[in-house]
C-alpha cells in the first residue's frame, strides 16, 4: 500500500514543441507550437501506482518522458518536476550539483552535472510500451540485463550475473540459465517484456515509468505481468506511473487516476471513485466507450456522450478545451457556458481527494491537487 511519503511532486509542467514555420509565420512573426503538456501538476507517493489515462495524443507519454528528463529540457517552456532520491543517492546529487537540491528532493531540470543526473538514471527507470523495439535484437538477455550494471560501476563479473539471475527470477523467468544466453527474438512478447522489467528492477530503483507495458501482448499474459507488476511494488515498495488507455485495467491497478485531454489533467482522484463516479463529461465519454461482454447490458449502454474530433494541440480552443466536443455544455446554463467559452476551469474539489476540471462543478480552484 502507497506511504504518505512523496517521492515525486510535478507542478504545473509545460512541454512545448516548435512548429516548423511557413513564411508567412515567418513575416508575421507568428511562433506555433505543439502543447503537448500544458500545466500538469500532481504528486506520486511511495509505493503507489498512479495512473494516467487517455486517448491517444493526450500527452501521457510526453509526461512520463518529461518526469524521467527523457525530453530536452530546451522543450521544458515551465514548471518543476523533483524527485527524492535515496539518502545516499542525494548525498551524492548535493556534492555533485548541490544547486539542483531543495531540501529532501532534487529538481531534476536543474541537475547540470552529468554524474548527479547519473544518480538520478539509476533510481528513475522505464518500461516501454513495444517490448519488440525496447531490447537490442544484437544483445544476449544476459548483456541486456549486465549493461546498466556495467554502466553505474558494478565490476565484479560474479556480483553482476548473481543479479542478474534474482532479476531473473523477480519477473518469472525460471530457470534463468535457460534465458541468459538466448536472443530477443527467440522469446515470446510477454517473455519480451518481462526482460524489459527485469532490466528496469536491476538497479534497485525507487520510481518507474510504465508506458502501456501490456497494450501488444494478449490478454493471459497481461494478467501475468500485471501480477509482476504489483508483487514487486509490494516487496520493493515501488512506486510505478502507469500509463494506459484501458480503463478498466487502470480501476484494477491502480491507486491514483488522472485522466488527460488534450494536454491537461482533467480528472484526477482514488481510482474507484473516478471510475465509478465520474464527474467530468470527458470521463464519463472514455466509460461508456468500455466494451460491454455481457449482451443482457448491452442495451443499457448509451451512446458515448461526446462529439467531434481532438481538436489540434497547435490551435487549442479558448476556454475549457473540451467545450466543442461537450455534449454537456448544450444543456448547461448560459452563465455556465459563458465561462466555459472564456476562461480554462482549474481543479475543483468534488470529494475526498477527487478533483475535477470543469465549470459545472464551480468552486475554487486549486493549482496542485494533491499538496
Amino acid at each position: 500500500m502507497p506511504s504518505t511519503e512523496r517521492l515525486l511532486v510535478v507542478e504545473n509542467l509545460k512541454v512545448w514543441f516548435p512548429v516548423r514555420r511557413s513564411l508567412a509565420d515567418i513575416i508575421r512573426g507568428r511562433r506555433l507550437y505543439v502543447r503537448a503538456v500544458d500545466g500538469v501538476s500532481f504528486t506520486i507517493s511511495r509505493g503507489e501506482i498512479f495512473c494516467l489515462a487517455g486517448e491517444s495524443g493526450c500527452g501521457k507519454t510526453t509526461t512520463g518522458k518529461a518526469v524521467l528528463r527523457l525530453i530536452d529540457p530546451d522543450f521544458i517552456r515551465d514548471g518543476r518536476v523533483l524527485f527524492r532520491p535515496s539518502d545516499e543517492g542525494l548525498k551524492i546529487v548535493k556534492s555533485y550539483d548541490p544547486g539542483a537540491v531543495e531540501g529532501e528532493f532534487v529538481n531534476v531540470y536543474k541537475v547540470s552535472d552529468k554524474r548527479a543526473l547519473k544518480v538520478l538514471r539509476k533510481e528513475m527507470q522505464v518500461v516501454f510500451q513495444d517490448p519488440f523495439g525496447s531490447l537490442n535484437p544484437r544483445y544476449r538477455i544476459r548483456q541486456i540485463l549486465e549493461e546498466p550494471l556495467i554502466i553505474h560501476g558494478v565490476k565484479d563479473q560474479g556480483e553482476r550475473l548473481k543479479r542478474v539471475y534474482e532479476a531473473l527470477e523477480a519477473v518469472k523467468l525460471v530457470p534463468p540459465e535457460e534465458f541468459m544466453n538466448r536472443y530477443p527474438h527467440q522469446l515470446s512478447g510477454g517473455q519480451r517484456q518481462r526482460v524489459a522489467i527485469a532490466r528496469a528492477l536491476i538497479l534497485n530503483p525507487s520510481f518507474i515509468v510504465a508506458d502501456e507495458p501490456v497494450s501488444m501482448l494478449d490478454v493471459s499474459i497481461r494478467a501475468e505481468i500485471l501480477e509482476i507488476l504489483l508483487s514487486l511494488r509490494d516487496q520493493y515498495s515501488i512506486s510505478i506511473m502507469f500509463i494506459t488507455h484501458d480503463l478498466a485495467l487502470a480501476k484494477h491497478i491502480c491507486d491514483t487516476l488522472a485522466i488527460m485531454y488534450l494536454g491537461k489533467i482533467v480528472e484526477i482522484g482514488p481510482a474507484e471513485k473516478v471510475i465509478d463516479e465520474p464527474k467530468h463529461p470527458y470521463t464519463k465519454a472514455l466509460i461508456a466507450a468500455i466494451p460491454e461482454p455481457d449482451p443482457r447490458n448491452r442495451l443499457k449502454v448509451r451512446e458515448v456522450p461526446i462529439k467531434g474530433e481532438v481538436p489540434s494541440a497547435i490551435n487549442i480552443p479558448a476556454g475549457c478545451r473540451f467545450r466543442p466536443r461537450c455534449v454537456a455544455y448544450d444543456s448547461a446554463s448560459r452563465d455556465v457556458r459563458s465561462l466555459c467559452e472564456s476562461r480554462e476551469p482549474g481543479l475543483f474539489r468534488v470529494g475526498d481527494r477527487h478533483y475535477v476540471s470543469c465549470w459545472l462543478y464551480g468552486g475554487r480552484s486549486t493549482p496542485n491537487p494533491r499538496p
